[in-house]
């Protein structure tokens, strides 16, 4: 990490080991949720879950996309991500998206929208923290916001019947705001 973006951004007013935290939590939250969502997406059956699949795929690989696209930025500003699996996911800053006990096609939707909820108060968080104090992470926190803004949006939709405004990504996964992070784009 440069020590001098670090102290930059603690002039700034940033606690660089806060946003640290934050970070962290975030990539953890956004790996268990892209495994979780993999489990979701495959119990979304017959004909009403066929018409989510792809919904739920989008969000589940613009999600992989928004954990890569944190991973650099924790290094950048010299923190690390835990070397045990289940230490990182413990400390994801949202719940499990788990499978529901009965796996219904409205259950689902009720997991998959608390997870997007939760999601769009942890990048609010952080775009809050770091506004005009960190302008890499707060564009960064920006994008993957506006992403979990949709999914939310895409979820409620189909959960309440209200319009969302949801369009069909060109691609699945194709994380219109973050792809320009990541570097395999």
């Amino acid at each position: 990490m440069s020590e001098h973006n670090r102290r930059l951004i603690e002039r700034a007013g940033i606690d660089v080991d806060k946003l640290l935290e934050l970070l962290v939590k975030a990539a953890a939250a956004e790996f268990t949720t892209y495994y979780y969502y993999t489990i979701l997406r495959n119990h979304a059956t017959g004909l009403e879950g066929e018409a989510i699949k792809e919904i739920i795929e989008d969000a589940r690989l613009e999600d992989r996309n928004h954990f890569e696209a944190l991973v650099p930025r924790i290094y950048e500003l010299g923190g690390n991500l835990p070397k045990d699996i289940r230490e990182f996911a413990d400390l994801a800053s949202c719940r499990d998206a788990y499978l529901p006990e009965e796996p219904t096609i409205e259950n689902l939707l009720k997991v998959l929208l608390e997870a997007e909820r939760c999601a769009v108060g942890v990048y609010t968080e952080i775009c809050n923290y770091t506004l005009g104090k960190d302008p890499r992470t707060y564009d960064l926190a920006l994008a993957i916001l506006h992403e979990e803004i949709e999914h939310e949006a895409w979820f409620e939709e189909l959960l309440t019947g209200k319009p969302s405004g949801h369009f069909r990504r060109g691609k699945p996964g194709e994380s219109p705001y973050v792809s320009k992070f990541l570097k395999t784009k």
